[in-house]
């Protein structure tokens, strides 16, 4: 019996490790439409989407140096609220040199768009990586309850999820309320 849970064990860690974030830019090609319920759009007005950009006011970085921190972009205990998958295999914090990476044409490298695309509280912090559910033929069959969205990484928003972020830790922490907030955040299930 024991033999077996350890092969378990050791296959859901292969199934949760074996999905990547694969950034907004990808979520956006089916969820930008307003008759599937226009879901980037939503998100892209939304104080998630600009999470990261706000490590970069004054109010953040007086609140980095009240607590003896460098700049809050950099340290992983701001960042891990502002983006998607830090420590995960999302984003990873980069020095000043990395983000100026370009190829030859001036354009930006693919790594560095990558990490652009996993600034900010993305689809992916709330609904899973998204690797092994992004394709249209998958989201598709899950929408029609053919095939079950969680076994390829597919969440639903949890208060559990939220509350990760949303706690006392946080230096601009307000009271918390799970429903109320999930309101602010809703948007339709896109009907594909």
């Amino acid at each position: 019996m024991k033999i077996i849970q350890i092969i378990l064990l050791t296959f859901m860690i292969g199934v949760i490790s074996g999905q990547d974030y694969v950034g907004t830019h990808k979520c956006k090609m089916c969820h930008k439409k307003d008759k599937t319920g226009n879901q980037f759009k939503i998100w892209s007005k939304s104080r998630h989407a600009n999470a990261f950009e706000t490590l970069k006011t004054d109010e953040a970085i007086k609140i980095a140096k009240e607590k003896g921190l460098g700049n809050p972009w950099e340290e992983e205990s701001c960042v891990k609220c502002h983006v998607t998958g830090l420590g995960k295999g999302g984003f990873e914090i980069k020095d000043a040199k990395f983000w100026t990476q370009t190829k030859d044409n001036g354009k930006p490298t693919k790594a560095v768009k990558r990490m652009e695309n996993l600034k900010g509280i993305g689809c992916e912090v709330c609904h899973g990586p998204g690797s092994k559910y992004k394709s249209k033929k998958k989201m598709v069959a899950i929408n029609k309850g053919t095939m079950d969205g969680s076994k390829l990484g597919l969440i639903e928003p949890t208060e559990k999820l939220c509350i990760q972020c949303h706690n006392e830790e946080s230096p601009s922490y307000k009271s918390f309320n799970f429903e109320a907030f999930y309101l602010k955040i809703a948007h339709p299930i896109a009907t594909h």
